[in-house]
């Protein structure tokens, strides 16, 4: 009787507060939870001869729906609570909530998470967290097949908490609709003009750099070129200012996309939404937004604003814009000064759009939508700047800060990248000062990555080596669905009232924030290990706990910039001063095995994430498959310890062009002239 009561409660429960809620399901000693038809955790609570007490509320609290149920044993002794989520392919295991921990840790993953942080797994296709409590619990995530992940928790009260509409509520992104689109999951890693040339950039310039970066970038993954403003003709307005290029531009825009074409190069483009032409503005009144006096509306960096709600507007004005470029063979599209249409076009004159009885967020919306249709979904687009939640889902990606990189932004939305969209924390400028430091931020954590100096940098510098080993970066998504620094996305509601963007508003990403770690998780069929990256001296000392690896085991650790290894370590490693040559450090952390194996390659920032296929310990052999760049030296650092000598390295596909040993570090070098795939074996004999 005590059960069917419970379970009369819940169904109350639900159909009282929430129209969304899941349904709980307490008989005997399983738990099941179900949502939107199916079982999507089925579990048994273990107390042994202890009796225990289930409860539970299903609560909407400022919109946001909440199930929560508590588990606990009468005497407070200890129980066990296994259990299986069920997801779809788009489910990840993550932290639900922030720590109580000094070290603050941005955490990306590649590949099916293994962290002993996760507490949760959130389902993005249907917009779900479900989560346990792990204050005074100990909760274990583990992957399995297919989709789906055990869970198991053990402590003498449990507390699991069910979100539906998670970043759709929870986190107030209300035009979040993951079933209508997918997030971008190629690498984004390019060239922009902007910051090399600014408005002066010409057509010569541009085809330099499409040579330059073409020979000496693009072998290592560099596949965009985008134009930036300068090209279009002055002052802006109607769609023949950016179809036919200004006189810096003799072989047209179409002649140029072809050029750049045929340097191997995808050709991207600069467009904004701004409309300065005053005559055109005036000749086409009905286009545009009304002030008061029935003129065309006008704002500060926006010019006169065209009017999304008119369906005249988007056909003439928008349409043949981006039609026209596609056609020309455009397959990126930066599209900036959508802040400005948003603050002081549609928010500072939302009487207009009240007047006439129209959503000014949709009418901005449609803006947008018909550049993506017009770009398709198969191109990039860029939402430029600053963070724009009502674009969710139109845009590929988001420019989430002020002009110039900043890491700061990757830590503030750290659980927007690659659920949301792909986060862009502006240009790389390859400066003494921060080219390594922007590169490592911007490849272990996913992100857009785009170069922007002038095509001499590319030639001469040795800064050049920082972008080489941080492309492509690898499709990731984050760790945790909170954002390590919460004090600007805490914020976003503000997007719909602000009425200036003349610079950053509270809720944009700031240049400062509370951490310098950026950690990487490395899941592969063949290892599971993970790479740091320290950006500033603040943190001394790295807990290898609040890396989500196990305090009881041995680790190696080895510092990818310098090239050092730094030794063995359980429970904790002290990283040291930074090298000003870097400015930032990136240690590759792996678990410690009781035979040879793989420290590091020095082909890409990931340790091996990005070009080994296959790697294997086999017969006393240590054996492996690697794709090679051309002409480009290839090192593999193996940790060789005291108990096996090596005998012989053979090599397929390439050349042995060194072999050292340094104390337990063997550092192994191979060239091959056309690069592609290449098998390599380290043959050993015990001691």
């Amino acid at each position: 009787m005590k059960y069917l009561y419970t379970t009369l409660l819940l169904f109350i429960s639900i159909g009282s507060f929430a129209q969304d809620a899941a349904t709980i399901i307490h008989k005997n000693d399983s738990l099941n939870i179900v949502y939107a038809g199916t079982t999507i955790f089925s579990g048994n609570i273990e107390t042994g001869k202890n009796g225990y007490v289930l409860r539970q509320q299903t609560q909407v609290v400022k919109g946001c729906t909440w199930q929560i149920i508590t588990i606990r044993t009468e005497n407070l002794k200890p129980f066990r609570l296994d259990g299986h989520i069920t997801g779809s392919d788009e489910a990840i295991a993550c932290e639900s909530d922030p720590a109580e921990s000094p070290l603050k840790v941005v955490r990306q993953m590649v590949g099916r998470s293994h962290s002993l942080l996760n507490n949760a797994v959130y389902e993005r296709r249907h917009d779900w967290l479900l989560s346990v409590d792990n204050y005074y619990s100990r909760v274990k995530v583990t992957p399995v097949k297919d989709n789906d992940y055990d869970i198991d928790v053990t402590g003498w009260e449990i507390v699991v908490r069910f979100r539906p509409r998670y970043y759709r509520e929870h986190r107030g992104l209300s035009r979040f609709d993951p079933s209508s689109y997918e997030v971008w999951k190629k690498p984004v890693v390019g060239w922009c003009s902007w910051f090399a040339y600014m408005d002066q950039v010409n057509e010569k310039e541009i085809k330099e750099t499409a040579d330059v970066i073409s020979a000496k970038l693009k072998p290592f993954g560099l596949q965009y070129l985008q134009i930036d403003d300068g090209y279009e003709q002055l002052p802006i307005g109607l769609p023949d200012t950016w179809l036919h290029a200004n006189n810096k531009f003799p072989a047209g825009l179409k002649g140029l996309a072809s050029y750049i074409s045929s340097r191997g190069l995808t050709p991207g483009i600069w467009t904004n939404v701004t409309f300065a032409d005053s005559a055109a503005a005036y000749a086409n009144k009905s286009l545009f937004v009304q002030d008061e006096q029935g003129r065309p509306a006008l704002g500060n960096w926006i010019g006169y604003v065209m009017d999304g709600s008119n369906p005249e507007t988007i056909q003439k004005l928008i349409k043949p814009v981006y039609k026209g470029l596609n056609d020309d063979g455009y397959d990126y599209f930066k599209l900036d000064a959508i802040r400005h249409l948003k603050y002081e076009g549609y928010n500072s004159f939302k009487n207009y759009f009240e007047q006439k009885g129209t959503d000014r967020n949709e009418a901005y919306r449609n803006v947008a939508k018909e550049v993506r249709t017009e770009a398709g979904r198969d191109k990039f687009l860029l939402a430029c700047w600053g963070i724009r939640p009502e674009l969710v889902g139109i845009a590929d990606g988001c420019r989430i800060g002020n002009d110039g990189f900043s890491y700061a932004g990757l830590a503030q939305f750290n659980s927007y990248n690659n659920i949301i969209w792909r986060n862009d924390p502006d240009h790389i400028v390859l400066s003494a000062k921060e080219a390594y430091r922007s590169c490592t931020a911007t490849s272990l954590t996913g992100s857009l990555f785009m170069l922007t100096d002038k095509a001499e940098k590319y030639h001469n510098s040795p800064l050049v080596e920082a972008a080489r080993r941080t492309i492509p970066v690898l499709y990731t998504q984050p760790g945790q669905v909170y954002d390590v620094d919460p004090s600007r996305s805490a914020l976003i509601d503000g997007a719909d009232v602000e009425m200036s963007g003349s610079g950053p508003r509270p809720f944009d990403a700031s240049s400062n924030t509370i951490t310098g770690l950026f950690e990487l998780e490395l899941n592969k069929p063949f290892e599971h290990w993970v790479v740091l990256g320290r950006l500033d001296d603040r943190d001394k000392v790295i807990p290898f706990k609040d890396l989500g690896l196990d305090a009881k085991k041995e680790y190696l650790v080895f510092e990818f910039w310098s090239k050092k290894f730094r030794g063995s370590f359980k429970s904790q490693f002290t990283p040291g001063s930074i090298d000003t040559a870097f400015n930032c450090q990136a240690f590759c952390i792996r678990e410690q095995l009781q035979h040879p194996q793989l420290l590091a390659t020095n082909r890409h920032i990931s340790c091996g994430g990005l070009e080994i296929r296959d790697m294997k310990w086999q017969d006393n052999a240590l054996q492996g498959q690697s794709e090679l760049v051309a002409n480009d030296k290839y090192i593999i650092y193996l940790y060789e310890g005291a108990v096996y000598t090596p005998d012989k390295v053979t090599v397929k596909g390439a050349s042995l062009f060194a072999d050292e040993k340094n104390g337990p570090v063997r550092k192994i070098t191979l060239l091959s002239k056309n690069g592609g795939v290449v098998d390599w074996t380290v043959q050993y004999a015990k001691k």
